[in-house]
């Protein structure tokens, strides 16, 4: 695949970052799934770093208990290098979703023994400037067999897993999800989070109550004990 301007860089993860996306699985995506969510794609401070979704190093690293040694991508962005677990700047969105899961269920085998962190796309799209280009503003005829692969292998994905659930964290990844696995045998059900990104006002003003009471709005889980009394 070739992209076009503004997008100068593309960086795959799960080539250069493997070892770490790797770890991860390995460690915590093993048997099938009563929830699954699903992001964007890589944050330049998470996924970009450690290969693992969302994936903010201290979390990544102290919480879940991975670490792993990361290369460098070729014809990296001068702006964005690959530190790895070095990498010194926190991922507000992996910060958010991973302390979120850490408040609510303690231990990481906890989350994962119900849950699954996913991306929908591996790729991380960058300007000139250094500044993070989502997929969804990719002109139509570059995006539609980005989104072909993305499709296949969520379905693949959801395939192996089984779950109940498929949580879009944000709505651009519920509908991405709504389009690739409307054809599945046995649909699960699929709704969305607010995203944890800090651009978003709302996020800002509470991220965890307002995913707590969300996914208890749904069903998904019980309410809180603190927030339910």
């Amino acid at each position: 695949m070739r992209f076009s301007p503004p997008v100068t860089h593309v960086y795959n993860p799960l080539d250069y970052a493997w070892a770490g996306h790797e770890a991860y699985l390995r460690r915590f995506g093993n048997g099938q799934r009563r929830v699954v969510l699903i992001g964007m794609n890589p944050g330049p401070f998470g996924m970009m770093q450690t290969g693992v979704p969302f994936g903010e190093v201290a979390a990544v690293r102290d919480w879940m208990g991975i670490d792993a040694q990361i290369r460098r991508p070729a014809g990296e962005h001068p702006k964005r290098p690959i530190d790895g677990f070095a990498c010194a700047r926190s991922e507000v969105s992996g910060r958010r979703l991973w302390g979120w899961a850490a408040e609510r269920f303690g231990p990481p085998e906890a989350f994962f023994a119900d849950c699954l962190v996913l991306n929908y796309c591996p790729l991380v799209f960058l300007e000139a400037s250094g500044r993070n280009f989502t997929p969804e503003r990719l002109p139509a005829a570059e995006l539609a067999p980005l989104q072909a692969a993305c499709d296949e292998h969520l379905r693949e994905a959801i395939a192996v897993l089984a779950p109940a659930w498929v949580i879009g964290i944000g709505g651009w990844a519920a509908k991405r999800a709504t389009a690739a696995l409307r054809d599945l045998p046995e649909v699960p059900r699929i709704d969305s989070i607010l995203h944890p990104s800090p651009a978003s006002p709302l996020a800002n003003r509470g991220w965890a109550p307002a995913v707590d009471k969300r996914l208890a709005e749904l069903g998904v889980f019980p309410a809180p004990l603190a927030a339910a009394g």
